[in-house]
């Protein structure tokens, strides 16, 4: 594990200003890129954490504040500490937001993401991977069928809603998907049942894409997330263990 140099950053979009979190080894030297997507609760110390364990296996990553419209981040006033009596409360105040980032929007800001990304000098030339948690598994998936000549690699871990029935779910991009994909879902979330697991593994698989959908046994949604009730320590490191072994073998 090397040094890492983390600084707060702003990238133009269409829309506005995202404030966003660059981490990248402290040698300067330009490495594969990472976009991080955060979860609901958005980006945190705890984002900030994860994204400097991923620079410190040698890559430069970007987190983004997606919801960047509605303020710089914490967009919500969160405690130190997520535990299930303060979510009720937090989500009342999320939950419009998650809503008003429509796939259209979140993809637009995409394009700007991996721009600033293009751009920036401690990133090497080529495509970039993604990492999502959450509600940012969803726009892991999203961006890598939007974008398929730019994203080599995606993962997507306690991800919610991926393979709905309506008509901008996250699977129907499957089609245009060029990368290889993972997933790692907890069982204990009922933010996506075990048909919404069947039919975005049947829509990548009937598109060729290159593809490993696990479930975490016993993981709750949100298993990653070391400040909230839901983190599993044991998930959590299988979680490292695959993205590392993703991103290895991608660049």
């Amino acid at each position: 594990m090397t040094a890492v140099q983390g600084t707060s950053v702003d990238i133009p979009t269409q829309d506005g200003t995202a404030d966003a979190y660059l981490v990248h080894p402290g040698d300067g030297v330009p490495r594969p890129a990472v976009l991080l997507y955060m979860d609901a609760f958005g980006l945190r110390p705890h984002l900030r954490s994860m994204a400097d364990r991923l620079a410190a296996a040698g890559y430069t990553v970007l987190a983004p504040n997606v919801f960047y419209r509605h303020g710089r981040a914490p967009v919500v006033e969160l405690p130190e500490f997520i535990d299930p009596a303060a979510r009720p409360e937090i989500f009342e105040s999320i939950g419009p937001i998650i809503r008003e980032l429509t796939p259209d929007l979140a993809m637009r800001d995409a394009a700007a993401y991996l721009d600033w990304l293009a751009a920036c000098p401690f990133t090497a030339n080529g495509p970039v991977a993604l990492t999502g948690y959450c509600l940012g598994a969803r726009l892991a998936v999203l961006t890598a069928g939007t974008y398929p000549d730019r994203v080599a690699a995606a993962a997507g871990f306690h991800g919610g809603r991926l393979a709905t029935d309506t008509p901008d779910s996250p699977h129907l991009v499957a089609e245009h998907i060029t990368a290889e994909l993972y997933f790692g879902h907890a069982d204990q979330d009922p933010s996506l049942p075990e048909e919404q697991i069947k039919r975005l593994d049947e829509a990548l698989t009937a598109a060729g894409v290159r593809h490993r959908s696990e479930v975490y046994t016993g993981a709750h949604h949100g298993f990653t997330q070391a400040d909230t009730a839901a983190y599993d320590s044991a998930a959590d490191e299988r979680h490292w263990e695959a993205l590392l072994a993703l991103l290895d073998r991608t660049f």
